[in-house]
């Protein structure tokens, strides 16, 4: 007997090939039979009709911070709502385990880093998760069994680094034998499951202290080693952040990546691929250390947002702007002495000429603060305000813009929400991505949900995307634009028998109404631990959510079952070649 049969409904099944009208057949968690409608004669406890309604393969997000919010939240919302049944985790250095059992407070410098770089809340960190765990195997373990979307955890460097040489690792090196010992966690840490490894050499990354994060410390030599090491495990990865992905990679950037998967043999992608008809130059430089990938035994694999992810700012709270060449310092005072910083003319033209400069890289597109949105005020001075663009208020008030943001902030006490408008929706800057997509090395991906959670909301990408397709700019057909959320993915990670529709496969599955499926505005909730604050985004026309063949959510509503597997390496995925 089935367990259920979905009719009628219209099948993409993450191939990239046509959509068909099909019924499918669930059975104890696989995908037991597909065939065409009214063809299936065994009995199910439950069925449905699906007519009208798409079944796609249960999306992949290959690049998530998941890490902690599964602790309290095992639905990892709002991905699933949005139609995700897989996340990875572990990305760009940065992991929860392993914790030294003999210093309670390295897991103190754990929390206070993730809070820093990846703007988790400190009070969500403290009072959500138990932290229990010392290897990696028991933070794996800690999660069996009660989450509702599959998971896969990359180990971070830092986490090696900072076990291994204590305080050290920040602005140390290893000895011969502390970098022996580096490699033994790390291989136990594999042996447990771990996907690979993940770091980060990005000059934006900073701990709670404000010091460079423990893996920028590492020297090629160290970097290298522990490659060649996740070669020595089956189904593994490499995930790398360097300063370049933000911009454009130097020359010693690109031949650190080509030698990390070279030494690996296994494919390596990082975050994230920014696309811009301003910067033509941007995407065929990004793309040279996949070509010397391949040629060099390796595969290297960008990643790129197919949606604008709107990302709200500051000046009183740390975010993009405090990454601007010569703002972080001004930003990092006490509020008082901010305001009195930020209201200098001398300061604020230097300000601008930092924010405009090549040295600001991508950071660049945020100094256009006319085209800025205001968002929530507190103050009296600023009623009316919220809703309306800078440049037109500046006008009003006869200020330059920048000094007109100032203002509007200061009366507030720095508290404004702030919304800077894209740069980038222009239609030759749309139409360089629908090019990008074609690329074999360009993956998309890249939400970071789970990850700045009170800036920006990047789960819905999903969502957003299909329904551009289906109803928007129309850049690509339905089933490719599955596929590349689906198969393509779990291809990346040798995921088996996950990423279609197909029988014998794990039942992942997604039913939604074309006609409406989309993702509404981020709005600001509070609902994590310690009440912090975060954005969410409700999914429209997800009708139905299954993993491994239960369903975990029904028109936006999770129904409470925690059917999630915890993606081991070996058991759950498989070597990619890179040949």
């Amino acid at each position: 007997m089935l367990d259920h049969l979905i009719r009628r409904a219209t099948v993409v099944d993450g191939t990239g090939g046509p959509a068909y009208t099909a019924d499918v057949g669930i059975r104890d968690g696989r995908i037991a039979v597909v065939a065409e409608p009214g063809t299936i004669t065994e009995e199910a406890v439950t069925s449905e009709d699906a007519d009208g309604l798409v079944l796609a393969p249960g999306f992949v997000d290959p690049h998530t911070h998941y890490d902690a919010q599964l602790f309290w939240d095992p639905y990892a919302t709002p991905s699933m709502n949005h139609g995700v049944t897989t996340v990875a985790g572990g990305n760009c250095g940065f992991t929860l385990a392993p914790l030294h059992p003999d210093r309670p407070e390295d897991a103190d410098y754990t929390r206070r880093m993730m809070s820093r770089v990846e703007g988790m809340a400190l009070a969500a960190l403290e009072e959500g998760v138990d932290w229990t765990w010392s290897t990696f195997r028991e933070y794996l373990d800690a999660l069996e069994g009660r989450i509702a979307v599959n998971a896969g955890f990359m180990v971070g460097h830092c986490a090696l680094r900072r076990h291994v040489m204590g305080a050290d690792a920040v602005g140390g090196q290893p000895t011969p034998d502390q970098l022996g010992a580096m490699l033994a966690l790390f291989h136990d840490a594999m042996d447990a499951g771990a996907w690979g490894l993940s770091t980060t050499q990005s000059a934006t990354h900073s701990d709670g202290d404000g010091e460079p994060v423990a893996s920028r410390h590492a020297r090629p030599e160290e970097l290298l080693a522990l490659s060649r090491a996740v070669g020595e495990h089956e189904g593994t990865q490499l995930e790398a952040i360097v300063a370049g992905c933000l911009d454009q990679f130097s020359d010693e950037e690109i031949d650190l990546l080509v030698d990390m998967t070279a030494a690996a043999g296994r494919p390596l992608n990082w975050n994230v691929l920014t696309i811009d008809a301003a910067v033509p130059e941007r995407v065929p430089r990004q793309l040279i250390p996949s070509e010397r990938a391949r040629a060099a035994g390796g595969r290297i694999v960008a990643l790129t947002m197919p949606i604008l992810t709107p990302m709200n700012m500051s000046l009183g709270t740390f975010c993009a702007l405090n990454l601007i060449p010569g703002w972080g310092d001004i930003l990092a005072l006490p509020v008082p002495e901010r305001i009195e910083r930020l209201r200098d003319p001398a300061t604020r033209a230097e300000m601008l000429r930092r924010a405009d400069s090549k040295e600001a890289g991508v950071f660049r597109r945020l100094a256009n603060f006319g085209r800025y949105v205001i968002g929530d005020t507190y103050s009296a001075a600023n009623e009316g305000l919220s809703g309306r663009v800078v440049n037109d208020i500046a006008a009003e008030r006869g200020q330059d813009p920048f000094h007109c943001l100032v203002e509007i902030c200061a009366a507030d006490d720095l508290r404004t929400v702030l919304w800077p408008m894209p740069t980038d929706n222009d239609p030759d800057s749309w139409a360089l991505r629908q090019r990008a997509w074609e690329h074999e090395d360009v993956m998309l991906g890249g939400s970071d949900a789970g990850a700045h959670l009170d800036r920006m909301c990047g789960a819905p990408y999903t969502t957003r995307f299909l329904g551009d397709c289906l109803r928007g700019r129309k850049l690509l057909p339905l089933p490719t634009a599955v596929r590349m959320l689906t198969d393509d993915p779990a291809r990346l990670f040798g995921l088996r028998e996950r990423g279609r529709i197909e029988e014998g496969f794990h039942a992942d599955l997604v039913l939604f109404d074309p006609d409406r499926i989309d993702a509404g505005p981020a709005t600001l909730v509070h609902d994590l631990p310690g009440d912090s604050p975060r954005l969410d985004s409700k999914a429209i026309g997800i009708v139905s959510v299954r993993v491994n063949g239960v369903e975990t959510l029904r028109d936006d509503k999770v129904t409470g079952a925690v059917p999630g597997t915890v993606l081991r390496s070996g058991r759950d995925t498989r070597t990619v070649s890179t040949a």
